[in-house]
């Protein structure tokens, strides 16, 4: 009984040349460097939905206080350091947000701030995040003028004049948004 041996050809190579590697190495280097930018860019995108979430929820929590009491209720930045590119818990019970009865779930990418006016019917929530941390702020806010017309300035740097007020979005000009 005798085996059979699967024999290459004379002529026939087994295996790659080092020029059939290189081009592949090349290949997947060119579809990393395309893939890995539009990545980061999306990936600060969803990042970025947050703020809009937030921020319209502190709305509503705010719209109920003022049904119930008049007025609308202030509340320092939460949490108190703007965080980076890494997420960062939110103290909802032992801050002012725990009076206006809104928490947002789980960790956060923003900082939130509300600022009232001085007779409390009007207020600006506004949030700032480092989603890159390139050291360039993206500042969101929302804005509702108090019984005069007046809008008051956001606590972590929602400027009116730069503000669409009654509407969610960017805040500043020197902010990136993705």
């Amino acid at each position: 009984m005798t085996k059979k041996m699967n024999r290459v050809p004379s002529g026939c190579k087994q295996g790659f040349t080092l020029i059939e590697m290189l081009v592949v190495v090349a290949i997947v280097g060119v579809l990393s460097a395309v893939a890995i930018p539009i990545l980061s860019t999306h990936q600060l995108r969803a990042k970025s939905s947050e703020v809009r979430t937030n921020l319209g929820a502190i709305q509503v929590a705010q719209d109920a206080s003022f049904a119930e009491t008049g007025l609308f209720l202030p509340a320092d930045a939460e949490p108190p350091i703007v965080p980076g590119a890494i997420p960062a818990d939110f103290d909802s019970v032992g801050s002012d947000y725990s009076g206006l009865g809104w928490a947002p779930e789980g960790r956060v990418y923003f900082s939130y701030a509300v600022e009232v006016s001085p007779d409390r019917s009007g207020f600006t929530a506004d949030a700032a995040a480092d989603l890159d941390a390139d050291g360039v702020m993206q500042i969101w806010g929302y804005a509702r003028p108090d019984a005069s017309g007046t809008v008051v300035a956001g606590g972590l740097g929602c400027v009116p004049e730069q503000m669409t007020i009654g509407k969610t979005g960017p805040c500043h000009a020197g902010a990136s948004i993705f």
